[in-house]
C-alpha cells in the first residue's frame, strides 16, 4: 500500500517548499485534540490547554473530526485553486483568504472528508451536487455520531455560514494561542525549506526528498513519486506544481494530498531525530509476522539471552535441526536476527536493539 503522485513532464522550478501558517495551524489543532501523537509536544498542550478560552474550548470540539484524525485538506487551500500552482500565503489572514477562493463544491467535500470519507478521488461528482452522494454522506455522517450529523446537515443547507463560522474560529484561535506559537516555529520551518531548495536545485528531486523523508522514492525514470503509507492513492502533477510544506507540530505523520483536481501536496515533519530512518511498511509487517509464530518466540526467548548454535535450540526445544534453521531463517529474513561464525559454529543471536524499536515503529508507521 502506498501513495503515488505522476509527476511526469514536472519542470524542476514546478517543484517548491514553503511553510504554510494556516498548515501548521491544522496541526496544532490535532496535536491539541490527539495530544497522544505527540508525546514530544506535552508540554505545549498542556499549557495551552490550561489557557484556553472554555468558549473556544467548546466551540475547538464542535468540528474538531476536521482535525483530530489528521486536518481536513481546508488547511491546505492554495492546493485547491485552479491553477494549481499557487503557493502557501506568508500569514495566516491571507491564507484564509485563499480558504475564500475555494468554491462551495470544494469546501464541503473537502469538510466532510473524514466524516464521512465522500468522493476524495471522484470526478465530477460532489457532495452538493449528487443527490446519491449527499444521502451516502449524511448516512455515514449519522453512523459516527449527532455531532458529526449536525454538523453535516448545517454544512449542505448553508455552507457560507459554516464557512464564516470556521474562517472566524480560526482566527480566534490564532489570537489566544497560535500567533505566539507561529512567531517561534516559522524561523526553524523557513531555514528547513531553505535547505530543501537549495538541495533540490544542487542535487535534484531524488535526493531532495530522500532527505524529507526515506519513506519518500523516487523511480528510477523520474516519473513517479511514492510514498510508503498504509494507504492507496494516486494523483499526477499535470501541468501543475508539486509543493513540500514543512512542518513542526507534525512528527510522525507525514501526508500527501491527493485529492482529484488539487495541486499534490507533501507535508512533513521537520526536526524530529526520531524520523531519521523510518521502517519501510513492508519490513514491519514481515517482522510482525515473523515475531507472532509462538515457536520462534520461545526462540527469541533464548536467542535474547545468548547466541545458539542451531543444534543447541534443536536441543532445548525438543524438534528436528531442519525444523529450527526454517524457523530462524524466518527470523533472519525479517531482519531479527544476527549471526557469526566460531570456528565450525554459526552461533545466532536475537537483535535486542531492533525487537525493542518494535513498538515505536508499529505507531509510527500507523500515523504515518
Amino acid at each position: 500500500m502506498s501513495v503515488h503522485i505522476d509527476i511526469e513532464g514536472l519542470r524542476p522550478e514546478a517543484v517548491a517548499v514553503v511553510p504554510s501558517p494556516l498548515a501548521e495551524l491544522g496541526m496544532a489543532l490535532h496535536a491539541l485534540s490527539e495530544p497522544a501523537h505527540h508525546p514530544g509536544l506535552q508540554g505545549w498542550v498542556t499549557g495551552v490547554t490550561a489557557r484556553l478560552d472554555p468558549h473556544l474550548a467548546d466551540r475547538m470540539c464542535e468540528a474538531d473530526f476536521l482535525w483530530r484524525t489528521t486536518f481536513s485538506d481546508l488547511f491546505l487551500p492554495w492546493a485547491g485553486l485552479p491553477d494549481r500552482r499557487t503557493l502557501p500565503a506568508a500569514t495566516l489572514t491571507e491564507e484564509l483568504d485563499q480558504l475564500d477562493k475555494l468554491s462551495d463544491e470544494q469546501f464541503v467535500d473537502a469538510a466532510m472528508e473524514f466524516t464521512c470519507g465522500s468522493c476524495y478521488g471522484d470526478q465530477g461528482r460532489t457532495t452538493l451536487s449528487d443527490p446519491e452522494t449527499r444521502r451516502r454522506a449524511l448516512e455515514l455522517a449519522a453512523a459516527r455520531g449527532p455531532r458529526q450529523l449536525r454538523f453535516g446537515e448545517r454544512l449542505l443547507a448553508d455552507p457560507p455560514t459554516i464557512r464564516a463560522w470556521l474562517r472566524q474560529f480560526l482566527r480566534d484561535c490564532e489570537e489566544a494561542f497560535f500567533a505566539e506559537a507561529w512567531s517561534r516555529l516559522r524561523h526553524q520551518l523557513a531555514a528547513d525549506a531553505r535547505h530543501k531548495t537549495d538541495l533540490l536545485r544542487r542535487k535534484g528531486l531524488a535526493e531532495g526528498l530522500a532527505a524529507v523523508s526515506p519513506a519518500i522514492t523516487l523511480d528510477p525514470a523520474g516519473t513517479l513519486i511514492t510514498v510508503d503509507k498504509l494507504g492507496d492513492g494516486r494523483t499526477s502533477t499535470g501541468d501543475g506544481g508539486l509543493l513540500l510544506v514543512p512542518t513542526s507540530l507534525g512528527w510522525p505523520h507525514l501526508m500527501v494530498l491527493h485529492r482529484y483536481g488539487w495541486q499534490p501536496v507533501l507535508h512533513y515533519p521537520v526536526g524530529s531525530p526520531e524520523l531519521a530512518a523510518p521502517q519501510a511498511l513492508e519490513q514491519l509487517a514481515l517482522r510482525m509476522t515473523a515475531l507472532s509464530h509462538q515457536v520462534r518466540m520461545r526462540m527469541c526467548r533464548h536467542l535474547a539471552r545468548s547466541a545458539h548454535t542451531t543444534s543447541e535450540l534443536a536441543q532445548v526445544l525438543g524438534m528436528t535441526a531442519p525444523e529450527i534453521s526454517r524457523h530462524l531463517a524466518v527470523l533472519k529474513k525479517a531482519g531479527l536476527i544476527t549471526t557469526r561464525r566460531r570456528g565450525r559454529y554459526v552461533l545466532h543471536q536475537l537483535d535486542v536493539t531492533v525487537v525493542a524499536r518494535l513498538g515505536s515503529e508499529f505507531l509510527e508507521g500507523i500515523l504515518r
